[in-house]
């Protein structure tokens, strides 16, 4: 160094990468009028962890409204879990359908799962 540098600050700066969250997917349970009502409680507490009240509001709202949210999740989790169901559904000879479809960014509804 020389005498001229001598006694300056040298500030070298970093670029920080920011990594951007996984984009998120919504599980849609959909209604039928063949599936009872007591295997939709029951899927819903066994695949999405549901206490049984939870799932009885949201297989409710499903059987009133048509469609509900059953969970959202990364797009892994949420084809994994809509393959749960659908494989259940099968096993038992129901029709139930499950869906997934991207969350819609800066939507902070919970997908009509309220009563």
């Amino acid at each position: 160094m020389s005498e001229q540098d001598q006694g300056k600050v040298v500030t070298k700066t970093q670029k920080r990468t920011r990594l951007k969250r996984p984009r998120l997917f919504k599980v849609l349970l959909h209604n039928d009028d063949y599936t009872p009502r007591d295997f939709v409680v029951l899927v819903l507490q066994h695949v999405f962890a549901m206490g049984e009240a939870e799932a009885t509001r949201l297989m409710l709202h499903v059987h009133n409204h048509g469609v509900g949210v059953a969970g959202i999740f990364p797009f892994a989790v949420a084809e994994t879990k809509a393959a749960e169901v659908k494989a259940a559904a099968e096993k038992a000879n129901f029709p139930l359908m499950c869906s997934v479809e991207p969350e819609q960014d800066g939507d902070e509804s919970d997908g009509g799962n309220e009563p």
